[in-house]
């Protein structure tokens, strides 16, 4: 029997079982991507419990539920995930979770569908990469907010409080990033990537983006793609291409190597974090640190 087919066996079998909050009174939260289990311990604080299903690294295009984080979904009071198909094998534990206990919160839904990037390669027709659009980050934020206090409306005034002081952290993260790109010629806003995860973030700050393998991981580069990269690579004479941490590494050294063999040197300019955070002990493990740390890779190495 297929492993998906476990997990769904799981739920109907955890289904009927009551669903109660930690012995400590708060809040059981379960959140998917590690942006977003960042963002509800920014809103949630210590009035909550949170259990992130993904960590640092971990691709959410391709992340299948164990039957742990069955068990951790069905004894969850909330449950907010990015949605728009970024967690597209979950989708279907999702939809039984929907019907049967709860309904999942994805986040994603909040946008305005109009100013988002379209996308044939995901069920939603949109590029789900939205939380590299700050604003939209923001909604996110406003979203989750506004879920708690409806759930816990004894501690409205706590979550509101840290609202507030999180989207002025956000403010503050916008004004630093538009300084570090402006350093930047726009002439060489060129920005190549394993992926093209960061779509939202080129419409905001002027930067071409190609990515090797499209918008989704779950679809292998070929030989072709490479070279089409390379020639492009040298004919915008770019300075330099960047792994991602969720991402393997060897599709970007492949694109290098097809640069190379054409006579033209592009260095790798770092590994930037694109569907997951940095490690939860380092900057780079917070949205706020990952965003800062993306850009000053991108026009440090660019320049």
């Amino acid at each position: 029997m297929k492993k998906n087919s476990l997990i769904l066996i799981a739920i109907l079998v955890l289904i009927g079982c009551k669903n109660n909050n930690q012995a400590d009174g708060k809040l059981n939260i379960v959140t998917t991507t590690t942006m977003i289990t960042d963002l509800v311990k920014h809103i949630g604080g210590d009035r909550v419990n949170i259990n992130g299903l993904m960590g640092s690294g971990v691709d959410p295009h391709l992340y299948k539920a164990s039957e742990g984080d069955v068990t951790k979904l069905v004894n969850a009071d909330i449950i907010f995930y990015n949605g728009l198909h970024l967690e597209g094998k979950l989708v279907e534990v999702f939809e039984k979770m929907g019907s049967k206990t709860k309904t999942p919160i994805a986040l994603g839904e909040v946008l305005d569908k109009s100013t988002l990037i379209g996308s044939d390669y995901f069920a939603s027709n949109y590029d789900p990469h939205v939380w590299f659009n700050i604003e939209y980050f923001k909604q996110f934020a406003q979203k989750v907010t506004s879920v708690l206090a409806e759930k816990d409306i004894e501690n409205t005034a706590y979550y509101k409080a840290n609202e507030a002081a999180y989207l002025a952290k956000l403010d503050v993260l916008q004004n630093t990033i538009n300084a570090k790109i402006e350093t930047l010629p726009k002439d060489k806003r060129i920005l190549v990537t394993a992926h093209d995860a960061f779509n939202y973030f080129g419409k905001n700050y002027g930067f071409e983006v190609v990515g090797l393998q499209g918008l989704s991981t779950a679809t292998e580069a070929g030989v072709k793609d490479v070279q089409n990269l390379a020639n492009f690579i040298i004919q915008k004479q770019v300075k330099a291409i960047f792994v991602e941490s969720s991402v393997p590494k060897r599709t970007i050294e492949a694109l290098q190597e097809a640069v190379k063999s054409k006579g033209f040197d592009v260095q790798i300019g770092g590994t930037l974090y694109s569907d997951a955070l940095g490690s939860a002990d380092t900057i780079e493990g917070t949205y706020t640190g990952m965003f800062e740390y993306n850009v000053n890779t991108i026009v440090n190495a660019l320049k």
